[in-house]
């Protein structure tokens, strides 16, 4: 399929689903894969997804598929984007930077200011959140924040996919000392191998250095769903979060969900829970618009 433009209407526009790539932009190489559900009815605004981290956007996919699915019924033209070297986009996983990501996540959202007329939410998933809130930062970020199980820190998803390492390793006798060890050839610009990723520093220590924390001197709203087996309530970490970014002057809505860490299990697993919680959430933000009444 040739490249679209970013400033272009891709192809198959007006249709539900559109495949389609886009320039990585100036001074950038390849392309970016994207998948757009448009909205059905009255556009109420446009949603950019942003996938976790390495085996977890796998995962993922077919819980994001089908809430993008939810939101595009709901009236959301929504944007699945593969970041550089993941998914169907161009580059290694091993040469992608954060820094790639971060520009990968400012072309999604100005393809989708081009495209509707309305609020633009940045929907990130563990830490794909971290990206979102980063993109909060600068002033062609978006509007408003979604946050599915979002983490304190990128320091903590590092440690935890590292881990994976020093587990592997334990079975072959080994392990002790793992994590220390590939965080020191990361610092030297080495890249590592871990789970089947070739993972290089450039990304590493971005994501290292990533959090949550909220932007300085702009605000808008924040909503932040967690799952977990009861889905009573948030856990402290995510409480916090919550927290922290209220006193900075966002306008929060929070939900616990129960249902399992579909990122992480085994098999693809969904929470069915989740899609109606996170339309009952936007709801109040952005209300839908009413049809047309022609005369």
């Amino acid at each position: 399929m040739p490249p679209a433009s970013p400033t272009a209407e891709p192809p198959g526009a007006g249709s539900a689903l559109e495949a389609f790539f886009l320039p990585a932009g100036p001074g950038r190489t390849g392309n970016r894969f994207g998948l757009c559900h448009r909205a059905q009815g009255p556009v109420r605004g446009g949603v950019l997804y942003l996938h976790p981290f390495a085996e977890e956007m796998n995962k993922a996919r077919r819980m994001a598929a089908l809430q993008a699915r939810a939101l595009a019924a709901d009236g959301w033209t929504v944007l699945l984007l593969d970041l550089a070297g993941c998914g169907d986009s161009s580059g290694d996983f091993a040469d992608a930077s954060w820094a790639d990501w971060q520009a990968d996540v400012s072309l999604g959202l100005a393809w989708l200011r081009q495209q509707v007329d309305g609020p633009v939410w940045a929907w990130g998933l563990r830490a794909g959140g971290l990206l979102a809130a980063q993109a909060a930062a600068v002033p062609d970020g978006p509007d408003h924040l979604l946050l599915w199980q979002p983490p304190a820190s990128g320091r903590l998803l590092l440690q935890q996919f590292l881990r994976m390492r020093a587990a592997a390793d334990m079975l072959d006798g080994g392990g002790k000392g793992v994590v220390e060890q590939l965080r020191r050839e990361l610092a030297e610009g080495r890249p590592v191998e871990v789970a089947g990723y070739t993972l290089g520093a450039g990304l590493a220590l971005g994501l290292d250095a990533a959090s949550t924390r909220p932007p300085s001197g702009r605000a808008g709203h924040l909503v932040l769903m967690e799952l977990s087996a009861a889905g009573h309530s948030l856990s402290p970490g995510v409480q916090r979060l919550a927290d922290t970014w209220q006193s900075a002057g966002w306008q929060l809505q929070t939900a616990a969900v129960a249902g399992p860490s579909f990122w992480q299990t085994t098999e693809i697993e969904t929470a069915p829970a989740l899609l109606p919680a996170t339309l009952a959430a936007l709801d109040p933000i952005s209300p839908r618009r009413p049809k047309a009444v022609h005369s």
